[in-house]
Protein backbone atom coordinates (compact mmCIF):
# COMPACT_ATOMS: atom_id res chain seq x y z
CA UNK A 1 0.00 0.00 0.00
CA UNK A 2 1.08 3.66 -0.23
CA UNK A 3 3.61 4.93 2.27
CA UNK A 4 2.21 6.34 5.49
CA UNK A 5 0.78 9.79 4.89
CA UNK A 6 2.63 11.02 7.97
CA UNK A 7 5.98 10.27 6.30
CA UNK A 8 7.36 13.67 5.32
CA UNK A 9 8.92 14.55 1.99
CA UNK A 10 11.95 16.80 1.93
CA UNK A 11 9.77 19.55 0.45
CA UNK A 12 6.64 20.92 2.11
CA UNK A 13 3.31 20.82 0.22
CA UNK A 14 3.24 24.61 -0.01
CA UNK A 15 6.74 24.66 -1.52
CA UNK A 16 5.67 22.03 -4.03
CA UNK A 17 2.96 24.39 -5.23
CA UNK A 18 5.58 27.03 -5.98
CA UNK A 19 7.79 24.49 -7.78
CA UNK A 20 4.95 23.03 -9.83
CA UNK A 21 3.84 26.43 -11.10
CA UNK A 22 6.53 26.23 -13.79
CA UNK A 23 4.65 23.33 -15.45
CA UNK A 24 1.28 25.05 -15.78
CA UNK A 25 1.51 26.45 -19.30
CA UNK A 26 -0.25 24.31 -21.94
CA UNK A 27 0.90 24.00 -25.54
CA UNK A 28 -2.08 24.66 -27.82
CA UNK A 29 -0.71 22.54 -30.65
CA UNK A 30 0.00 19.64 -28.29
CA UNK A 31 -3.46 19.97 -26.74
CA UNK A 32 -5.13 19.97 -30.16
CA UNK A 33 -3.09 16.92 -31.16
CA UNK A 34 -4.11 15.06 -27.99
CA UNK A 35 -7.74 15.95 -28.64
CA UNK A 36 -7.55 14.78 -32.26
CA UNK A 37 -5.90 11.41 -31.52
CA UNK A 38 -8.62 10.77 -28.95
CA UNK A 39 -11.71 12.03 -30.76
CA UNK A 40 -11.01 10.79 -34.30
CA UNK A 41 -10.44 7.14 -33.26
CA UNK A 42 -13.50 7.39 -31.00
CA UNK A 43 -15.72 8.39 -33.92
CA UNK A 44 -14.04 5.88 -36.22
CA UNK A 45 -14.58 2.98 -33.83
CA UNK A 46 -18.20 4.07 -33.34
CA UNK A 47 -18.81 3.86 -37.09
CA UNK A 48 -16.93 0.57 -37.36
CA UNK A 49 -18.89 -0.98 -34.50
CA UNK A 50 -22.21 0.06 -36.08
CA UNK A 51 -21.17 -1.53 -39.37
CA UNK A 52 -19.90 -4.72 -37.72
CA UNK A 53 -23.16 -5.02 -35.78
CA UNK A 54 -24.87 -5.98 -39.04
CA UNK A 55 -22.78 -9.15 -39.13
CA UNK A 56 -21.63 -9.89 -35.58
CA UNK A 57 -23.13 -8.72 -32.31
CA UNK A 58 -20.09 -9.97 -30.41
CA UNK A 59 -17.71 -8.16 -32.74
CA UNK A 60 -19.64 -4.91 -32.33
CA UNK A 61 -19.62 -5.32 -28.56
CA UNK A 62 -15.85 -5.91 -28.44
CA UNK A 63 -15.13 -2.86 -30.59
CA UNK A 64 -17.42 -0.81 -28.37
CA UNK A 65 -15.64 -2.05 -25.26
CA UNK A 66 -12.32 -0.92 -26.73
CA UNK A 67 -13.89 2.41 -27.59
CA UNK A 68 -14.73 2.85 -23.93
CA UNK A 69 -11.03 3.59 -23.48
CA UNK A 70 -11.18 6.48 -25.92
CA UNK A 71 -14.35 7.80 -24.28
CA UNK A 72 -12.58 7.67 -20.92
CA UNK A 73 -9.69 9.65 -22.39
CA UNK A 74 -12.11 12.25 -23.75
CA UNK A 75 -13.59 12.61 -20.27
CA UNK A 76 -10.09 13.18 -18.89
CA UNK A 77 -9.54 15.89 -21.51
CA UNK A 78 -12.87 17.43 -20.50
CA UNK A 79 -11.54 17.29 -16.95
CA UNK A 80 -8.48 19.33 -17.97
CA UNK A 81 -10.75 21.82 -19.74
CA UNK A 82 -12.66 22.26 -16.49
CA UNK A 83 -9.45 23.23 -14.73
CA UNK A 84 -8.49 25.66 -17.50
CA UNK A 85 -5.33 23.65 -18.12
CA UNK A 86 -5.95 22.29 -21.62
CA UNK A 87 -5.79 25.57 -23.55
CA UNK A 88 -4.37 28.89 -22.43
CA UNK A 89 -7.62 30.56 -23.54
CA UNK A 90 -10.30 29.83 -20.94
CA UNK A 91 -13.16 30.37 -23.39
CA UNK A 92 -11.74 27.81 -25.80
CA UNK A 93 -11.22 25.33 -22.95
CA UNK A 94 -14.80 25.80 -21.76
CA UNK A 95 -16.39 25.27 -25.17
CA UNK A 96 -14.28 22.22 -25.91
CA UNK A 97 -15.37 20.93 -22.50
CA UNK A 98 -19.04 21.61 -23.23
CA UNK A 99 -18.90 19.72 -26.53
CA UNK A 100 -17.11 16.81 -24.88
CA UNK A 101 -19.72 16.91 -22.10
CA UNK A 102 -22.33 15.85 -24.65
CA UNK A 103 -20.17 12.88 -25.65
CA UNK A 104 -19.51 11.90 -22.02
CA UNK A 105 -23.13 12.55 -20.91
CA UNK A 106 -21.84 15.07 -18.38
CA UNK A 107 -23.17 18.67 -18.30
CA UNK A 108 -19.90 20.55 -18.29
CA UNK A 109 -20.71 23.62 -16.21
CA UNK A 110 -22.48 21.56 -13.55
CA UNK A 111 -19.60 19.09 -13.35
CA UNK A 112 -16.97 21.86 -13.32
CA UNK A 113 -18.61 23.50 -10.30
CA UNK A 114 -19.03 20.29 -8.28
CA UNK A 115 -15.51 19.21 -9.18
CA UNK A 116 -14.20 22.56 -8.01
CA UNK A 117 -15.90 21.93 -4.67
CA UNK A 118 -14.19 18.54 -4.55
CA UNK A 119 -10.77 20.15 -5.06
CA UNK A 120 -11.47 22.84 -2.50
CA UNK A 121 -12.52 20.42 0.25
CA UNK A 122 -10.95 17.03 -0.50
CA UNK A 123 -10.07 15.37 2.80
CA UNK A 124 -12.12 17.82 4.87
CA UNK A 125 -14.43 15.83 7.16
CA UNK A 126 -16.64 18.88 7.68
CA UNK A 127 -17.28 19.38 3.95
CA UNK A 128 -18.36 16.09 2.42
CA UNK A 129 -21.10 15.21 -0.01
CA UNK A 130 -20.54 17.11 -3.27
CA UNK A 131 -18.19 15.81 -5.93
CA UNK A 132 -16.77 13.00 -3.81
CA UNK A 133 -17.35 9.40 -2.71
CA UNK A 134 -19.47 9.41 0.44
CA UNK A 135 -17.29 8.26 3.34
CA UNK A 136 -18.35 7.86 6.96
CA UNK A 137 -16.13 7.69 10.00
CA UNK A 138 -16.32 4.57 12.17
CA UNK A 139 -18.18 6.55 14.84
CA UNK A 140 -20.68 8.00 12.36
CA UNK A 141 -21.37 4.53 11.01
CA UNK A 142 -22.07 3.07 14.46
CA UNK A 143 -24.38 5.99 15.28
CA UNK A 144 -26.61 5.17 12.32
CA UNK A 145 -29.77 3.11 12.59
CA UNK A 146 -29.59 -0.51 11.38
CA UNK A 147 -31.29 0.58 8.15
CA UNK A 148 -28.86 3.48 7.78
CA UNK A 149 -25.90 1.11 8.18
CA UNK A 150 -27.46 -1.27 5.65
CA UNK A 151 -27.86 1.54 3.10
CA UNK A 152 -24.27 2.68 3.57
CA UNK A 153 -22.97 -0.90 3.20
CA UNK A 154 -25.05 -1.27 0.03
CA UNK A 155 -23.66 2.02 -1.33
CA UNK A 156 -20.07 0.89 -0.68
CA UNK A 157 -20.55 -2.60 -2.14
CA UNK A 158 -18.35 -3.05 -5.24
CA UNK A 159 -21.29 -4.15 -7.41
CA UNK A 160 -23.04 -0.88 -6.59
CA UNK A 161 -19.99 1.37 -6.47
CA UNK A 162 -18.50 0.21 -9.78
CA UNK A 163 -21.53 -1.28 -11.53
CA UNK A 164 -24.92 0.18 -10.75
CA UNK A 165 -23.49 3.44 -9.43
CA UNK A 166 -21.73 4.59 -12.62
CA UNK A 167 -24.78 3.62 -14.68
CA UNK A 168 -27.04 5.70 -12.43
CA UNK A 169 -24.57 8.60 -12.34
CA UNK A 170 -24.05 9.04 -16.07
CA UNK A 171 -27.41 7.89 -17.42
CA UNK A 172 -29.76 9.41 -14.81
CA UNK A 173 -28.14 11.66 -12.20
CA UNK A 174 -26.33 13.85 -14.71
CA UNK A 175 -29.62 14.79 -16.34
CA UNK A 176 -30.33 17.25 -13.49
CA UNK A 177 -27.96 19.77 -11.84
CA UNK A 178 -28.15 17.95 -8.51
CA UNK A 179 -26.43 19.84 -5.72
CA UNK A 180 -26.77 23.10 -7.66
CA UNK A 181 -30.49 23.19 -8.42
CA UNK A 182 -30.98 26.46 -6.51
CA UNK A 183 -27.72 28.07 -7.63
CA UNK A 184 -28.99 29.87 -10.70
CA UNK A 185 -30.10 29.21 -14.27
CA UNK A 186 -26.55 28.67 -15.57
CA UNK A 187 -26.49 25.12 -14.26
CA UNK A 188 -29.99 24.34 -15.52
CA UNK A 189 -28.98 25.61 -18.98
CA UNK A 190 -25.89 23.41 -18.85
CA UNK A 191 -27.86 20.30 -17.88
CA UNK A 192 -30.84 20.86 -20.18
CA UNK A 193 -28.69 21.95 -23.11
CA UNK A 194 -26.54 18.86 -22.75
CA UNK A 195 -29.66 16.69 -22.48
CA UNK A 196 -31.13 18.18 -25.67
CA UNK A 197 -27.89 17.58 -27.58
CA UNK A 198 -27.68 14.00 -26.30
CA UNK A 199 -31.31 13.35 -27.30
CA UNK A 200 -30.65 14.66 -30.80
CA UNK A 201 -27.55 12.49 -31.21
CA UNK A 202 -29.25 9.37 -29.85
CA UNK A 203 -32.23 9.96 -32.13
CA UNK A 204 -29.89 10.18 -35.10
CA UNK A 205 -28.07 7.01 -34.03
CA UNK A 206 -31.30 5.03 -33.71
CA UNK A 207 -32.67 6.43 -36.99
CA UNK A 208 -29.65 5.33 -39.00
CA UNK A 209 -28.37 2.39 -36.95
CA UNK A 210 -31.46 1.04 -35.24
CA UNK A 211 -31.75 -0.17 -31.67
CA UNK A 212 -28.77 -2.47 -32.11
CA UNK A 213 -26.54 0.61 -32.41
CA UNK A 214 -27.97 1.83 -29.13
CA UNK A 215 -27.60 -1.42 -27.21
CA UNK A 216 -24.46 -2.88 -28.83
CA UNK A 217 -22.46 0.30 -29.38
CA UNK A 218 -23.62 3.26 -27.32
CA UNK A 219 -24.38 1.51 -24.02
CA UNK A 220 -21.27 -0.75 -23.82
CA UNK A 221 -18.96 2.13 -24.71
CA UNK A 222 -20.59 4.47 -22.20
CA UNK A 223 -21.00 2.07 -19.29
CA UNK A 224 -17.52 0.56 -19.54
CA UNK A 225 -15.95 4.03 -19.61
CA UNK A 226 -18.18 5.09 -16.70
CA UNK A 227 -17.27 2.10 -14.52
CA UNK A 228 -13.54 2.44 -15.15
CA UNK A 229 -13.76 6.18 -14.57
CA UNK A 230 -15.49 5.71 -11.21
CA UNK A 231 -12.89 3.12 -10.21
CA UNK A 232 -10.11 5.59 -11.03
CA UNK A 233 -11.75 8.36 -9.03
CA UNK A 234 -12.29 5.94 -6.15
CA UNK A 235 -8.70 4.72 -5.83
CA UNK A 236 -7.37 8.25 -6.21
CA UNK A 237 -8.79 9.11 -2.78
CA UNK A 238 -10.05 5.91 -1.14
CA UNK A 239 -6.79 4.21 -0.19
CA UNK A 240 -5.68 3.06 3.24
CA UNK A 241 -3.37 5.92 4.19
CA UNK A 242 -5.37 8.73 2.63
CA UNK A 243 -5.77 12.04 4.46
CA UNK A 244 -8.88 13.23 6.33
CA UNK A 245 -9.05 15.97 8.96
CA UNK A 246 -11.64 18.02 10.81
CA UNK A 247 -11.86 21.59 9.53
CA UNK A 248 -9.70 23.25 12.23
CA UNK A 249 -6.75 20.98 11.37
CA UNK A 250 -7.43 20.55 7.66
CA UNK A 251 -4.87 22.12 5.31
CA UNK A 252 -5.56 22.34 1.57
CA UNK A 253 -2.09 21.53 0.27
CA UNK A 254 -1.40 18.85 2.86
CA UNK A 255 -4.66 17.14 1.90
CA UNK A 256 -3.85 17.48 -1.80
CA UNK A 257 -0.47 15.79 -1.51
CA UNK A 258 -1.31 13.06 1.00
CA UNK A 259 -5.02 12.57 0.30
CA UNK A 260 -4.54 11.77 -3.39
CA UNK A 261 -2.78 8.67 -4.66
CA UNK A 262 -0.17 8.14 -7.34
CA UNK A 263 -1.87 5.32 -9.21
CA UNK A 264 1.12 3.90 -11.05
CA UNK A 265 -0.39 2.31 -14.17
CA UNK A 266 1.26 0.56 -17.13
CA UNK A 267 2.09 2.92 -20.04
CA UNK A 268 -0.88 1.96 -22.23
CA UNK A 269 -3.31 2.57 -19.35
CA UNK A 270 -1.58 5.85 -18.49
CA UNK A 271 -2.28 6.92 -22.08
CA UNK A 272 -5.96 5.99 -22.03
CA UNK A 273 -6.41 7.65 -18.63
CA UNK A 274 -4.46 10.79 -19.63
CA UNK A 275 -2.10 10.47 -16.65
CA UNK A 276 -4.96 11.03 -14.21
CA UNK A 277 -3.29 8.49 -11.93
CA UNK A 278 -0.66 11.11 -11.09
CA UNK A 279 -3.38 12.50 -8.94
CA UNK A 280 -1.37 13.85 -6.02
CA UNK A 281 0.45 16.21 -8.37
CA UNK A 282 -2.81 17.14 -10.07
CA UNK A 283 -4.41 18.08 -6.74
CA UNK A 284 -1.39 20.10 -5.70
CA UNK A 285 -1.51 22.10 -8.92
CA UNK A 286 -4.58 21.45 -11.03
CA UNK A 287 -3.58 23.87 -13.80
CA UNK A 288 -0.89 21.50 -15.08
CA UNK A 289 -1.95 19.92 -18.43
CA UNK A 290 -2.18 16.13 -18.21
CA UNK A 291 0.63 15.64 -20.73
CA UNK A 292 3.04 17.56 -18.50
CA UNK A 293 2.39 15.53 -15.35
CA UNK A 294 5.00 12.96 -16.42
CA UNK A 295 7.52 15.80 -16.70
CA UNK A 296 6.91 16.56 -13.03
CA UNK A 297 7.72 12.99 -11.98
CA UNK A 298 10.73 12.90 -14.27
CA UNK A 299 12.15 16.09 -12.78
CA UNK A 300 11.11 15.44 -9.17
CA UNK A 301 11.45 11.73 -8.49
CA UNK A 302 10.74 12.28 -4.81
CA UNK A 303 7.08 12.52 -5.78
CA UNK A 304 6.99 9.09 -7.41
CA UNK A 305 6.72 7.16 -4.15
CA UNK A 306 4.31 9.51 -2.38
CA UNK A 307 1.05 7.57 -1.86
CA UNK A 308 2.03 5.25 -4.72
CA UNK A 309 -0.39 2.46 -5.62
CA UNK A 310 0.20 -0.35 -8.10
CA UNK A 311 -2.71 -2.05 -9.84
CA UNK A 312 -2.32 -5.10 -7.62
CA UNK A 313 -2.25 -2.99 -4.45
CA UNK A 314 -5.29 -1.02 -5.57
CA UNK A 315 -7.54 -4.09 -5.43
CA UNK A 316 -7.52 -3.88 -1.62
CA UNK A 317 -9.02 -0.40 -1.80
CA UNK A 318 -12.39 -1.88 -2.78
CA UNK A 319 -12.73 -3.34 0.73
CA UNK A 320 -11.94 -0.09 2.59
CA UNK A 321 -15.15 1.55 3.76
CA UNK A 322 -14.77 3.68 6.90
CA UNK A 323 -12.38 6.33 8.18
CA UNK A 324 -10.93 5.36 11.55
CA UNK A 325 -10.09 8.70 13.21
CA UNK A 326 -8.01 7.00 15.91
CA UNK A 327 -5.86 4.91 13.58
CA UNK A 328 -6.00 7.55 10.82
CA UNK A 329 -6.68 4.89 8.25
CA UNK A 330 -9.46 3.75 6.01
CA UNK A 331 -10.58 0.39 7.31
CA UNK A 332 -12.98 -2.35 6.24
CA UNK A 333 -16.32 -3.04 7.89
CA UNK A 334 -14.80 -6.22 9.32
CA UNK A 335 -11.84 -4.37 10.85
CA UNK A 336 -14.16 -1.78 12.39
CA UNK A 337 -16.33 -4.55 13.83
CA UNK A 338 -13.32 -6.32 15.36
CA UNK A 339 -12.08 -3.07 16.89
CA UNK A 340 -15.49 -2.44 18.48
CA UNK A 341 -15.77 -5.98 19.93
Amino acid sequence: MPKDNTTPTSTSPRDWVRILASYREPNSLRSSFELAISFVPFVGLWILACWVAQYSYLGAFLISALNGGFLLRLFCIQHDCGHGSFYGNRTVSDWVGRVLGVVTLTPYDVWRRTHSIHHSHAGDLDHRGIGDVMTLTVEEYHQRTPFGRFMYRAYRHPLVMFGLGPTYLFILQNRLPLGLMDQGKKYWISAMGTNAAIAAILGTIVYFGGLQALFLVFLPTTLIAASVGVWLFYVQHQFETTHWEQAPDWQLHEAALHGSSHYDLPPILRWFTANIGIHHVHHLYSRIPFYRLTEVLRDHQELIEVSRLTMLQSVKCASLDLWDEKKRRLVSFAAARRAAA
